[in-house]
Parts: C-alpha cells; sequence; structure tokens
C-alpha cells in the first residue's frame, strides 16, 4: 500500500471539507477509516495520521505567512 498517495488522496479532501476536517482532527483514526472504506494496520494508520497532521500544519502555516506578506503588499 502507497502511503504517501493515501495522504495526498486523504489531504485533498481534507482540504475542501472543512466537516471533513474536523472529523479527522478529533477522531483521525474513524474518519480515515471510514473516508478510504478500508481498515488499515495500525502501523500504516499511524503513517497517515502523521503525515497528514504534518502536511494540514504546513498547509496552515503556508496560508497565514500568504496572509501576512498580503498585509505588507507582498
Amino acid at each position: 500500500m502507497d502511503i504517501e498517495k493515501i495522504i495526498n488522496e486523504v489531504l485533498a479532501k481534507l482540504k475542501v471539507d472543512d466537516s471533513l476536517k474536523a472529523s479527522f482532527l478529533s477522531d483521525p483514526v474513524g474518519t480515515l477509516e471510514k473516508t478510504l472504506g478500508i481498515d488499515l494496520p495500525d502501523e500504516q494508520i499511524s503513517q497517515v495520521i502523521d503525515g497528514l497532521k504534518a502536511k494540514l500544519g504546513e498547509a496552515a502555516a503556508s496560508g497565514i505567512l500568504d496572509k501576512v506578506k498580503g498585509l505588507f503588499g507582498k
């Protein structure tokens, strides 16, 4: 199973669906299993959750940086 592919697939869904993102943040395992329609082994699900949280953090930081740049006309 390609963990990076799963992360990117779910990340795309989380970025456009705020309720799914909220669900993921409150119950990552359940949300992933429901979204993917499969039951991943604990080791793989942990890798996916860690990867998604890291990428969500990067996206949030990038969005904040863009807003700050906008304040200064850059």
